[in-house]
């Protein structure tokens, strides 16, 4: 078994928590090598976290490798996706592999009748039963994330007042109900009276630049003006960290940060919660709503048209949460 394919086709947090698989495999099978399948997108993502020898991309469909996959020989294939177009890689290479529980069944269950049959345990330690037959164990050393020297970013680029240290402010998600409606987020900001940097992409700009007009000078608005790697690094050297249940948050667990992090309509039950972060983070979530949760991924507005999951967060509570832990 001298090679084994891990299939991840996306998305950063998800492929970011594959990393203690891909570490502990490589570490624990003598002379193995270690190969990952992905999207192009997320090539990046898939470099960054380190104990693999070679990996492969696809644009939309896996026929665009698997005349090299078949090449390779491998002995194993672990299917950290666990869906149609891993299934049709396992197919096609018609080797040993193993799969992930998805819980697509429980998830249902827990959305639709509020009924929790959820195991309880973290996404990572699901993607460990596909390398139980193998002898790989957890090495309880958490999530990895390797910035590439070149793309650190020199805090001494930002404002004079941010150079000493600053609070990250993760402000966006994939979708609209895991976020915190903007002015809860300057609300928060200007609660807190400190140094803070918005973190996100290109999608979160518009409303970058509302949080930044209303608050001022303590912010610095990096969303939109830097890589994956770029935000990583911002992400690493922040003192603490506020964040929605996306990416950046677990890239933050795999920087040990301290975390605070915000639920909406999605719930940590999911078991996506940050994996192993700094010993002072908190998780902020509205409970006893018997909507929530009312997606395991989420909308582009409130199906009930309440948004009482984000509306009902107590912003006081954020900024009193990070307060009494700033010095800690």
């Amino acid at each position: 078994m001298h090679k084994i394919l891990v299939i991840r086709f996306s998305s950063i947090g998800d492929i970011v928590l594959t990393s203690p698989i891909v570490r502990c495999i490589k570490q624990q099978i003598p002379g193995v090598e270690v190969h990952y399948l992905t999207k192009k997108a997320f090539l990046p993502v898939v470099q960054a976290i380190g104990h693999i020898d070679k990996i492969y991309s696809i644009e939309k469909e896996v026929k665009e490798v698997i005349d090299d996959l078949k090449k390779e020989g491998y002995g194993f294939i672990v299917d950290l996706h666990h869906n149609i177009r891993s299934a049709q890689v396992k197919s096609a290479l018609k080797k040993k592999s193993a799969a992930f529980p998805k819980l697509n069944i429980e998830k249902w269950l827990l959305v639709n009748l509020k009924i929790n049959k959820m195991p309880g345990i973290h996404i990572v330690d699901r993607y460990f039963e596909t390398v139980q037959s193998l002898g790989v164990k957890n090495d309880g050393l958490g999530l990895e994330y390797h910035i590439p020297p070149k793309e650190e970013i020199d805090l001494k680029t930002l404002p004079p007042s941010h150079q000493k240290g600053y609070i990250g402010f993760v402000i966006g998600a994939n979708h609209f109900t895991k976020q915190l409606p903007t002015h809860k987020i300057i609300s928060i900001c200007n609660g807190l009276d400190i140094p803070i940097v918005l973190l996100g992409g290109k999608g979160d700009e518009t409303k970058a630049l509302e949080i930044e007009k209303a608050v001022g000078s303590t912010i610095f608005n990096s969303c939109g003006k830097y890589s994956i790697h770029g935000s990583a690094s911002l992400v690493r050297q922040a003192k603490k960290i506020i964040t929605h249940d996306t990416g950046l948050m677990h890239i933050a667990a795999a920087f040990k940060k301290d975390i605070i992090s915000v639920w909406g309509n999605t719930i940590p039950e999911f078991g996506m919660y940050p994996y192993k972060p700094g010993s002072h983070s908190h998780i902020m979530e509205v409970k006893g709503l018997n909507c929530r949760p009312c997606s395991k991924i989420g909308f582009n507005a409130c199906p009930k048209k309440h948004f009482k999951c984000m509306e009902e967060i107590d912003e006081l509570k954020v900024i009193k949460f990070i307060k009494e832990k700033e010095n800690s």
